[in-house]
């Protein structure tokens, strides 16, 4: 199957780029580009891209904004957003993984990682580069006391719904641990490992896996605690 994506950026030069990149590979094409936020919900909904690499900073309707809209519009369910941002560790990252995004990506990053990660994104993975999961875990640990107005009481409910082990995987994937070192850790296969964290998910409500590390915070299954590197 062919991978269509969506590239949405406010610089016609890093567009171009990005498509003569993602067009040379075999099993992707670009379906659309978009020069802003507003652009880019418009296209989502026109061509139904499996991958959006989304710009988090754009004139008038930004890349949150536009996130936050594709993923609260049920006919855009299988489409998937990766942040492209030149600053990975800032509060774009919690606020995008909010609002739905499967992932974070630096511009910096190699044309390999960028390729990996729409096959990721379009596979219903999550995509997260390491330096932006430790800046995500690093914010929530942080943060002193118990979970502000920002818990969510309806997903703390669902927890009650986990099995004992799909608790113990889900505070594993709050860690940023991979599906092999929780397998490791847990003493279990990694296919074990994923069916618990698909699992978890669709009782959760979760898009993916990066939805799962807010959840795990904003229901209070993990606490935040600042003695923890």
């Amino acid at each position: 199957m062919t991978i269509r994506v969506l590239l949405a950026d406010d610089q016609a030069l890093l567009r171009s780029a990005f498509r003569v990149l993602v067009d040379s590979e075999p099993d992707m094409e670009v379906v659309g580009e978009a020069s802003d936020g507003a652009e880019a919900v418009r296209l989502a909904r026109a061509h139904r891209p499996d991958v959006v690499l989304m710009d988090i900073r754009m004139p008038g309707t930004d890349g949150l904004a536009a996130t936050r809209e594709i993923s609260a519009d049920p006919a855009l369910d299988g489409v998937r957003v990766v942040i492209l941002t030149t600053f990975e560790v800032d509060d774009y990252v919690v606020q995008s993984l909010r609002a739905g995004a499967s992932g974070f990506l630096g511009k910096g990053s190699e044309p390999e990682e960028m390729l990996n990660a729409v096959r990721i994104a379009a596979g219903g993975e999550a995509l997260l580069s390491p330096q932006a999961t430790k800046g995500l875990i690093a914010r929530f640990l942080a943060q002193d006391g118990p979970p502000g107005p920002d818990l969510d009481p309806e997903r703390a409910e669902r927890l009650d719904s986990l099995t004992v082990r799909e608790r113990e995987v889900l505070v594993q994937v709050a860690g940023g641990h991979s599906n092999d070192e929780i397998a490791e850790r847990l003493e279990v296969s990694p296919l074990t490992v994923k069916t618990h964290v698909n699992r978890a998910m669709a009782k959760l409500g979760a898009r993916d896996r990066a939805q799962l590390v807010v959840i795990a915070y904003e229901s209070g299954l993990v606490r935040p605690r600042t003695d923890q590197a």
